[in-house]
């Protein structure tokens, strides 16, 4: 019998899916769970069939040109693969794959979490009372923002997106308008209770809350800029559990401080793990540390599909989410 692949796993992953892929592969896996370097993964690339990185592993071109690479797979722990060169691996002969659907309802639940979290204030008062400043509850104390009736947008309209209008909708009766390159069927954005906006601009101007769900690519880089958020009501908050580098960080920064909008609630940052400073002081903003698919269930159902797709791709069968 041949040797088992060998696959070299950037991060610790859940226990279930490192002894699977002990089972499956000759697996190495990163004990020390801090990111590897440059030199680190192309050493990686050059002593191994596979490489399982995550969404924060720069997979640059450079790490992937590296000279007498070895690996011809990278299967990415991550439905996002902005942090693989999707161009160089495809110029290269390299195949990614990607972990979609798993991860799905997990991020539509923190998107729903950081909009009632910004809108009733969650995060301060519970500051409030750790902080043992709480006299009690009285008429006027903390007054937040209605959820329930209000006009939810969209910016891009994929599988979470979706998720997140199913919830506001029939779950909050929220108005939901969206906007995306590539619409569904008129239908199916019936079935949730979803209306198309010919532009972003539009749906900037009309919402009460704004929810990115675009993926991180040069075209959407600070989609966010400073000029559309002054497109948005001054009583909206922006809500991003998409990719961080959507939205420009120092323009979003500004718009709080002058109060272009009333606030912010934030699971991705520009810089990860860097956060802005002045956010950090802003008691109308709501900081969480990427933790979209955060749960033990759907990290270890996106580390059961990536080893899928080694598996798939070792077998030589097409492998289920190729990306390239």
């Amino acid at each position: 019998m041949s040797p088992k692949p060998r696959v070299v796993i950037t991060r610790k992953i859940p226990a279930a899916c490192e002894a699977e892929a002990q089972r499956l592969f000759d697996a190495v896996v990163n004990a020390t769970d801090t990111p590897l370097t440059t030199a680190q993964l192309q050493e990686a690339l050059k002593t191994a069939d596979a490489l399982l990185p995550t969404v924060t592993d720069k997979v640059t071109a450079e790490v992937l040109g590296v000279a007498g690479r070895r690996a011809k797979i990278v299967a990415n722990f991550g439905v996002g693969f902005n942090n693989i060169d999707i161009k160089a691996a495809k110029e290269l002969g390299l195949t990614v794959t990607n972990t979609p659907d798993v991860l799905t309802d997990d991020t539509a639940d923190i998107a729903m979490t950081l909009l009632l979290m910004t809108a009733r204030r969650a995060g301060e008062g519970e500051r409030h009372v750790r902080g043992k400043a709480w006299t009690g509850w009285r008429p006027t104390h903390m007054l937040g923002t209605k959820v329930s009736g209000k006009v939810l947008g969209l910016i891009g309209f994929g599988r979470i997106a979706k998720a997140v209008a199913r919830r506001a909708h029939h779950g909050f009766g929220m108005r939901v308008i969206f906007s995306d390159p590539y619409p569904p069927s008129a239908e199916e954005a019936r079935a949730l209770g979803a209306e198309p906006r010919a532009s972003l601009e539009d749906v900037l101007r009309e919402a009460d809350f704004v929810s990115l769900h675009c993926p991180a690519t040069p075209e959407t880089r600070h989609l966010l800029n400073a000029e559309r958020l002054r497109l948005m009501k001054p009583d909206a908050y922006l809500i991003n559990s998409a990719r961080g580098d959507v939205v420009d960080e120092a323009a979003l920064v500004a718009a709080l401080q002058a109060g272009t909008i009333k606030g912010a609630g934030l699971d991705v940052f520009e810089k990860e793990p860097v956060v802005t400073e002045a956010l950090l002081g802003m008691e109308n903003v709501v900081l969480l540390p990427h933790l979209g698919s955060a749960t033990l269930d759907t990290r270890e159902a996106m580390g059961f599909r990536a080893l899928e797709n080694l598996k798939l791709f070792f077998a030589g069968q097409p492998v289920r989410d190729r990306v390239v």
